[in-house]
C-alpha cells in the first residue's frame, strides 16, 4: 500500500470513475437492504471529523438491531458522543448492551470504545505464558509503546475488529473510525508495524538480545559509537536504561511479532471481503467532500468494498418561487422605504419583512452552495451511491434522535 499523506481533494481535471461525463443524479444508496442482508458482517464508517460520523454509526447500529440483527458498534473515536447518544454513562473496551434496544426477533445492540492499551495488554496475556506476560506488561518501553506510540491505536483497532469478528455473539459489526485527516490509517497498521519492527534502528537496539552476553553488548557499543559519529549525541539521548528496556522488551516479545503481522493481515483481508461495506460520511461542504473523494479513491486503490456516500446535514431545497437575488432586491426596497419615513412616525412591518427576506436569501444561497459542492463530487464519482440526511434542528442525544437519523438514512 502506498497511500497519500492526506486527502488531496477532488481534482477538477480528474476523470470520473466511469470515464463518462458524470451527468445526472447519482444512484440512490438504500441502506435497509444492506443492513438486512445476513451476508453483511462489517460496516465501516469513515470520514473527516465533525460530519456526524459517530452519530451515523450509532444510528445504523440501532436500526439494524431493531430490524433483528445482533449488532456491536465499535468506536475508535476517543470522544464520548457515542455513549451519550445511546444513553450510557460510559463506554470501555468491553461491549455493553444498550438498554431498550432488544427485539422479539432476537435483535440487540452492544457498543464499545477502543482502549488501545487494554487491547494490547489482552494480546500479550493471550499469547504469552504468565511469566513472560508479566515481564512484558511491566517493561517501561512496552508501557510507552502501548500507551501512545504512533500507529498503535490503528493497529489495536485492527486487532479488536479481528477479535469481534471471530466471536459468534454478533452478526454485524459497525466501526466508527477516528476523526482525523488520515481516518483510514488503520488499513496501514500491518505495514507500519512491520516497518517499525524491521527497521534498522530497532535491529540495532535489539542486537544484544539476539547476540547475547558480552559479545552482544560489545557489538551494540561499537554500533552506537559508529552512529554517534554521524548523529552526535544519540547515545546520550537514548541512555543505557532505554537500551536495556528495549532489549528486554524485544527478547520477551520476539515470538509474538510474527503473530501481530499475521492477525493484522487476516483482518485486512476481512475488510476486503464481500461481507464488508465501507460508508464514506461527509457533510455538504467543500472540505468534507474533498476528504470524501480522497477516501473513495483510497478504498478503490486498496480494493475495499465501498457501499456509498452518506451526506449528512443537507438543507432541503424546498420549492420556492423567490430566488436569493429577488429576495435581496425586495429587502433593499423595503429598507429604503423604511429609511425615508418621516421622523417620529410609527415604523411599519417593512423592517421585519426585510430582515426575513435577507434570512431567506442566505438560506437559498446556502442550498445553492451545497448543491454545487455535491455536484462537483458526483461529477468525479458518478457511480458512487448517495444517501442524504436532512439537517436536524439540534444535536442527537438519545435513542429517539438516533431512530430519526436512521429513518432519514433509509
Amino acid at each position: 500500500m502506498n497511500p497519500a499523506n492526506g486527502p488531496a481533494g477532488p481534482d477538477p481535471t480528474a476523470r470520473p470513475d466511469d470515464g463518462g461525463e458524470g451527468l445526472g443524479p447519482p444512484p440512490e444508496l438504500n441502506l435497509d437492504p444492506l443492513l438486512d442482508d445476513p451476508a453483511t458482517r462489517i460496516v465501516v464508517c469513515c470520514g473527516s471529523g465533525g460530519v456526524g460520523k459517530t452519530t451515523t454509526a450509532a444510528a445504523l447500529g440501532l436500526r439494524a438491531a431493531e430490524r433483528g440483527r445482533r449488532v456491536v458498534v465499535l468506536t475508535i473515536d476517543p470522544a464520548h458522543r457515542l455513549a451519550q447518544s445511546m444513553g450510557l454513562t460510559e463506554l470501555d473496551n468491553t461491549p455493553r448492551e444498550v438498554p431498550g434496544t432488544g427485539t422479539a426477533a432476537g435483535g440487540r445492540l452492544h457498543a464499545m470504545m477502543l482502549d488501545m492499551k487494554r487491547t494490547f495488554d489482552e494480546i500479550v496475556e493471550a499469547h504469552a505464558d504468565p511469566e513472560r506476560a508479566r515481564a512484558i506488561l511491566a517493561n517501561p518501553f512496552y508501557q510507552s509503546l502501548s500507551a501512545g506510540f504512533a500507529g498503535t491505536q490503528e493497529y489495536m483497532a485492527m486487532e479488536k475488529l479481528g477479535q469481534l469478528s471471530e466471536r459468534d455473539e454478533w452478526d454485524l459489526i459497525v466501526v466508527d473510525t477516528p476523526p482525523s485527516r488520515s481516518a483510514l490509517d488503520f488499513l496501514d497498521a500491518p505495514q507500519r508495524l512491520g516497518s517499525f519492527l524491521d527497521g534498522r534502528f530497532i535491529r540495532l537496539l535489539t542486537a544484544p538480545a539476539k547476540a547475547g552476553g558480552r559479545a552482544g553488548m560489545k557489538m551494540v557499543n561499537l554500533s552506537m559509537a559508529g552512529l554517534s559519529a554521524v548523529t552526535g549525541a544519540l547515545g546520550k539521548l537514548l541512555g543505557a536504561g532505554l537500551l536495556r528496556d528495549v532489549q528486554t522488551f524485544v527478547a520477551a516479545m520476539d515470538t509474538m511479532f510474527g503473530g501481530f503481522r499475521t492477525r493484522a493481515d487476516a483482518t485486512y483481508r476481512l475488510l476486503q471481503a464481500p461481507g464488508t461495506a465501507f460508508l464514506v460520511v461527509a457533510a455538504p461542504e467543500r472540505d468534507a467532500l474533498r476528504e470524501a473523494a480522497y477516501f473513495v479513491r483510497r478504498l478503490a486503490a486498496d480494493r475495499m468494498p465501498l457501499a456509498g456516500l452518506v451526506l449528512n446535514r443537507v438543507h432541503a431545497a424546498e420549492v420556492c418561487g423567490l430566488s436569493a437575488e429577488r429576495a435581496l432586491a425586495a429587502a433593499e426596497t423595503l429598507e429604503a422605504r423604511e429609511a425615508h419615513l418621516p421622523a417620529g412616525s410609527e415604523p411599519d412591518t417593512g423592517a421585519l419583512a426585510a430582515a426575513l427576506l435577507r434570512l431567506h436569501a442566505q438560506e437559498m444561497a446556502r442550498r445553492a452552495r451545497e448543491e454545487h459542492t455535491r455536484a462537483g463530487f458526483t461529477a468525479l464519482h458518478p457511480r458512487v451511491p448517495v444517501a442524504t440526511v436532512e439537517a436536524l434542528p439540534g444535536d442527537v442525544h438519545d435513542l429517539e434522535g438516533l431512530r430519526e437519523i436512521g429513518d432519514r438514512l433509509a
